[in-house]
């Protein structure tokens, strides 16, 4: 998942690009608004867009973006006259955050807005109801999981989450912190033996769902990021 950092503060910049790395994301800095705006792609999930930008104002950046795009974006400033927020929600932002911060704060506005966005993202992709991986087929409107045979494998629902979440990203490893983030929809690390413990119970499902042994390879670690499934070969 990437995310855009619009902050001309180099110090403030490079802190909050560490964290949010170390937090699974994939993270592009831009310190002023035209490198903003040419930073902006497809491939953008949500834009972090400070207001006070050395070339020009950040409403006038969410506006040009908000023309040409509807990634989410998230004001952060330290302006904290209601005015300054009405604005930029009337130009398009979704959430706005105001300086000095505390980065579970930033985080958490994160995954809030990311989760308002899943909805329509999910509509676009209702032709992809089902996955394939290893020999299992997932679906995931009707959250069923079937194995090599036909048969059904019966998940928690926060194994299938995981599952899928993995299957829709299939050959890319996700980190940890990710992953805690979109199943239990938190990144906090006291997390991390829960989804051990998940990835444990998950692999024994599927390896006693495939008689041939195949279910070992579908859950794979990947030493020092987290986990992940094959993709097609």
């Amino acid at each position: 998942m990437q995310l855009l950092v619009v902050e001309d503060n180099q110090h403030v910049a490079a802190a909050l690009v560490s964290v949010l790395t170390r937090h699974g994301f994939e993270v592009l800095h831009a310190p002023d608004g035209a490198s903003a705006l040419a930073a902006l792609g497809p491939r953008t999930d949500l834009v972090l867009l400070d207001l006070a930008l050395p070339d020009t104002d950040g409403f006038e950046v969410c506006r040009r973006m908000r023309a040409v795009s509807q990634v989410p974006i998230i004001m952060v400033t330290a302006r904290t006259e209601l005015d300054a927020r009405v604005k930029g929600l009337r130009l398009g932002a979704d959430d706005y955050v105001t300086k000095p911060y505390d980065v579970p704060e930033v985080l958490a506005r994160i995954d809030a807005v990311l989760r308002r966005g899943r909805p329509s993202e999910w509509d676009e992709r209702a032709d992809v109801a089902r996955i394939a991986v290893c020999g299992f087929t997932i679906d995931l409107a009707a959250h069923e999981v079937t194995g090599p045979q036909g048969e059904p494998v019966t998940l928690s629902r926060k194994e299938f989450d995981l599952l899928a979440l993995l299957a829709r990203h299939a050959g890319v490893a996700l980190h940890r912190e990710r992953i805690l983030r979109e199943v239990w929809g938190s990144s906090w690390k006291g997390l991390g033996r829960t989804l051990e413990v998940h990835v444990a119970s998950l692999r024994r499902k599927l390896v006693a769902a495939a008689d041939d042994g195949s279910g070992t390879d579908v859950v794979q670690t990947v030493r020092g990021v987290g986990y992940r499934v094959p993709g097609k070969h």
